[in-house]
């Protein structure tokens, strides 16, 4: 009696579901972890500088009744500088993005991983 592809197909399901089911709990996992670490952080008010921006567009694509979805999201992160040099990349909203730009000075407030506000210092 042979091993036919039938055969190949039921014994590597199970290990193939388990690894896709295993990657989804670990994201959930990681994302809930990353949630009540920020949530444990002082909210933190301190000098920085804005010294990086970017973008991080990701795209997905789903067939449904024989029409072709595509879906275009754009993530954006920005790089800041503190006093003490030290650098944090935060992801901001689309709309903090659009108003920051490299070399901006004013005080940024955080909370662990997550961006509260940026307020430029006013010019004199």
């Amino acid at each position: 009696m042979g091993f036919s592809m039938f055969d190949f197909v039921f014994a590597i399901f199970p290990i193939l579901f388990l690894l896709i089911f295993g990657f989804f709990l670990f994201t959930i996992f990681q994302g809930i972890r990353q949630w009540h670490y920020n949530n444990r952080q002082p909210v933190l008010t301190v000098p920085a500088k804005v010294v990086a921006k970017r973008g991080h567009v990701s795209r997905s694509m789903h067939h449904h009744d024989n029409h072709v979805h595509h879906h275009t999201g754009t993530t954006y992160y920005v790089t800041f500088e503190v006093e003490s040099g030290d650098r944090m990349e935060l992801q901001v909203p689309d709309q903090e993005y659009g108003l920051l730009v490299e070399g901006d000075i004013g005080r940024l407030t955080f909370q662990g991983t997550r961006f509260h506000k940026f307020e430029r210092f006013k010019e004199q």
